[in-house]
């Protein structure tokens, strides 16, 4: 198969689609890889380090689509790249579609096959695609959350973890999976007071044996984080629901509870954000305030430790992309249920329910296509 691995060019987007131990196994196995010249720099992959593995580099991201039957890569695609995407082309990369309606009706309309990263699920209902980059996620939001609680920052002027005789700051993270999990850790490692919260009891149980004394468990309801927000300093979201819109858990009248100055991190804008005054953020342009509480809402969290997440993300993606180019499409997604639950769109027809419910257009199984 024919492979493509363009630049990523959102803003403050250093990742790349593959390392070259990543390119050097889909070669290995007979497959021609074309990357974009310059594309992993950023994320300390010099173009010399592929082309020593059997990738050659093409000049412009429009040479990469030209060429490839596959493009591999890491952020969904924006506007100026609509118009590179081929009929019948498989992209392999993280879409987001549930709070993107221009990406979802472009891919609808280009005729291409697209494969979510995030939307790839085994028997056990974990998403090996997305773990990565959440664990990368949930780390870097305590990082961030605690930059922004600096007063020059905008924020209240709180130390994290507090000295002796000062309190530490107070961290609440929305969400138990593995973006929550990897912030409370950390929180916790820096010597904050720490509640995680999530609807799942079991999971909390499952909690309370691993994590640390300075980390509290709650079960979630609205009345519950009503009350945590009356003392908080920091709120992480970290909600998901897998290929659907992302529920407002901190509603716009709840921000009047929380002090201001506090820091709300949505790790979850993705997906649409778990706070209803999220609106996506960049690297160059990370926060804003509404009411005195500072929100950070970066889109691509990860970006900005490109070398740890193209590792990181290609340890996970490579066995599925291995599968894709020496099966094709059909035939892996038929091979294993999990990357079949990955398609989202395939030549103009919805294939993952929940997007198709959002935009209200039919959906079609995507055991009927292959």
């Amino acid at each position: 198969m024919i492979i493509g691995i363009p630049a990523e060019i959102k803003d403050n987007e250093n990742r790349v689609g593959m390392t070259p131990a990543g390119v050097s196994e889909l070669v290995k196995r007979g497959h021609k890889v074309f990357i974009q010249q310059g594309a992993g720099v950023n994320s300390g992959f010099p173009d010399h380090e592929y082309t020593a593995v059997g990738a050659q580099t093409l000049p412009t991201i429009a040479d990469v689509y030209a060429k490839a039957e596959m493009i591999i890569k890491v952020k969904e695609p924006i506007e100026s790249e609509y118009s590179l995407i081929k009929k019948d082309q498989l992209l392999f990369t993280y879409f987001h579609f549930a709070s993107d309606g221009p990406l979802f009706e472009a891919m609808m309309e280009s005729g291409s096959v697209c494969l979510a990263y995030e939307t790839v699920q085994t028997a056990d209902h974990s998403l090996p695609l997305l773990i990565p980059m959440s664990e990368v996620a949930g780390r870097m939001a305590v990082q961030e959350g605690a930059r922004f609680l600096e007063h020059p920052q905008g924020g209240k002027g709180i130390l994290l973890g507090g000295v002796p005789g000062v309190k530490p700051a107070k961290v609440l993270v929305l969400g138990a999976g593995h973006v929550g999990l990897a912030s409370a850790l950390i929180a916790a490692g820096m010597g904050a007071d720490v509640t995680i919260t999530d609807i799942s009891l079991p999971r909390l149980r499952d909690l309370v044996n691993v994590l640390p004394k300075n980390v509290h468990t709650l079960y979630s309801t609205e009345l519950s984080i009503r009350k945590e927000l009356l003392t908080v300093d920091m709120v992480i979201g970290s909600v998901l629901v897998p290929g659907a819109k992302t529920p407002h858990l901190i509603t716009k009248d709840m921000l009047k509870l929380i002090q201001k100055g506090s820091v709300l991190v949505d790790v979850a804008i993705d997906q649409g954000g778990c706070f209803e005054t999220s609106h996506a953020t960049t690297h160059s342009d990370p926060v804003y305030s509404i009411d005195g509480i500072v929100h950070y809402a970066v889109a691509n969290i990860p970006g900005a430790v490109a070398y740890t997440s193209t590792a990181a993300l290609t340890n996970a993606t490579i066995p599925y992309a291995i599968a894709l180019a020496d099966k094709g499409w059909k035939k892996a997604c038929k091979d294993d249920d999990a990357l079949l639950k990955g398609l989202n769109v395939v030549g103009g027809e919805a294939t993952f329910k929940a997007v198709a419910d959002i935009y209200n257009v039919p959906y079609t199984d995507p055991h009927t296509l292959l």
